[in-house]
């Protein structure tokens, strides 16, 4: 029977009026039940703050071949180190995935497509075609790669970047002219941020590349992150419009 002064009691109270605990066990659960209510809601703020973050970070992949893979050089030292230090300089926060394998052709990269771009990529640099060209393939072939490149990647709806290349003079202006214009033409048909030449500024400068005088060194990697800065801030701004 329950008595009138444990009537307007719910269930619980009651049970605590009629089986008190010990003063000290009380405190422990009442310290222990506040512990667990701090702990929850810390991991469900740190939870949410590690999602924002992690959404509001770019995640740009250089799809390439030896000249964005950093030949020669440091991995401090080359295209993605240099481009994602140059970028968060100026405020951006971004990872530049270093999707560059040396000696890789337009096929190439074509064949690594699905598996270099990963699915936390948001925007692709696609700079391939200049080992195409220095093994004379025709800019017919390098053109319908990097048309099959360019359309999987806006079919899985990222930004593209097209950094283009220029035929040797010694391969004659027939196929200089063809190979030439195959990257404006693409970057005109499918509507991309347009770099028209990757080695600006470096190609030829003894003092910019290897002894091959074909890979730009560290000092030429920085020319041109400078020179295709603004180019690449306009990708960027493509993913927050």
């Amino acid at each position: 029977m329950v008595s009138k002064s444990m009537a307007g009691l719910s269930y619980i109270e009651r049970a605590h009026a009629s089986n008190p605990l010990p003063h000290g066990q009380a405190g422990s659960r009442r310290f222990v039940c506040l512990f667990t209510l701090i702990f929850v809601l810390w991991m469900s703020a740190s939870s949410t703050a590690w999602a924002q973050s992690d959404t509001k970070t770019i995640h740009l992949v250089a799809l390439g071949d030896s000249l964005t893979a950093g030949y020669g050089l440091a991995p401090r030292d080359g295209f993605t180190a240099q481009l994602e230090a140059a970028l968060t300089a100026k405020g951006h926060r971004v990872r530049v995935h270093n999707g560059g394998v040396s000696g890789d052709t337009s096929a190439g990269g074509l064949a690594r497509l699905d598996w270099a771009v990963g699915h936390e990529a948001q925007a692709v640099i696609v700079e391939l075609g200049a080992n195409d060209m220095l093994r004379g393939l025709s800019p017919k072939v390098t053109e319908k790669n990097l048309r099959q490149i360019i359309e999987k990647l806006q079919a899985r709806g990222l930004e593209v970047m097209l950094a283009g290349m220029l035929a040797a003079p010694n391969l004659g202006p027939s196929y200089g002219q063809a190979f030439n214009n195959l990257y404006p033409r693409l970057a005109k048909q499918y509507g991309l941020v347009f770099y028209p030449f990757f080695l600006d500024g470096v190609a030829g400068d003894p003092r910019l590349n290897l002894g091959d005088r074909i890979h730009p060194n560290r000092d030429g990697i920085a020319v041109i992150v400078e020179n295709i800065l603004p180019t690449v801030e306009r990708l960027l701004a493509r993913i927050a419009s």
